[in-house]
């Protein structure tokens, strides 16, 4: 099973940045095993506000059990919220070429059908939806979708080329009219997988 977990880190008052560098070493090691060991699948830093250290991380384990054990093995000084990740029947899958160029985005969808429309409406709209989506996954903008927890809701991972393209490519959903979107621009994390470094920070502290 997969897990959306925003990491959030606060150095104690009066830490050294000896210190500092010493946990971010140890944690982009950590970082490294976990994704060799396959728990650790992408990290990302979101927007941040002066002074805020905050990660977004996709793990995958086989409870909650097993991953608060992955995520107890680097917590230093961070809070963690976990969201489960279940299969969305639009997603394109796992194993796509992570290297592949623009920048990401995190979306999420809240299904607003308006009262009263028919029912062979909202099902040939679905039918056209994943059409849309298939079509944008082989385009390489669709990189992810996973069901979250509560009714019609829904995580996508995205590329584009920029915030334009981004919302251009949101608005040509054939389901756009009839969701509640928020999207999230994501920056490179020097410990993300995908990048396949060893260096730089650790889990939101930098």
């Amino acid at each position: 099973m997969e897990y959306l977990v925003t990491m959030t880190t606060q150095v104690p008052d009066g830490t050294s940045e000896e210190a500092v560098s010493d946990v971010r070493a140890r944690e982009a090691v950590r970082s490294s095993e976990l994704a060799a060991e396959g728990a650790l699948l992408r990290l990302w830093r979101p927007p941040l506000q002066p002074g805020e250290w905050r990660t977004l991380g996709l793990f995958a384990a086989g409870d909650e059990g097993r991953l608060e054990k992955v995520l107890a093995s680097m917590r230093v000084w961070r809070t963690d919220e976990v969201t489960p990740l279940s299969p969305h029947q639009n997603d394109p899958g796992p194993g796509r070429d992570l290297q592949e160029t623009g920048a990401e985005f995190l979306t999420t969808f809240t299904a607003a059908i308006p009262a009263g429309t028919p029912g062979q409406a909202v099902v040939d709209t679905e039918a056209r939806e994943a059409e849309r989506a298939h079509e944008l996954a082989r385009q390489g903008h669709l990189v992810r979708l996973w069901v979250l927890p509560g009714q019609g809701r829904s995580l996508g991972l995205w590329r584009a080329r920029d915030a334009a393209e981004m919302q251009a490519t949101i608005q040509s959903l054939p389901l756009f009219a009839w969701m509640i979107v928020e999207i999230t621009p994501l920056t490179q994390h020097p410990s993300d997988p995908a990048i396949a470094t060893t260096e730089g920070a650790g889990y939101g502290l930098s």
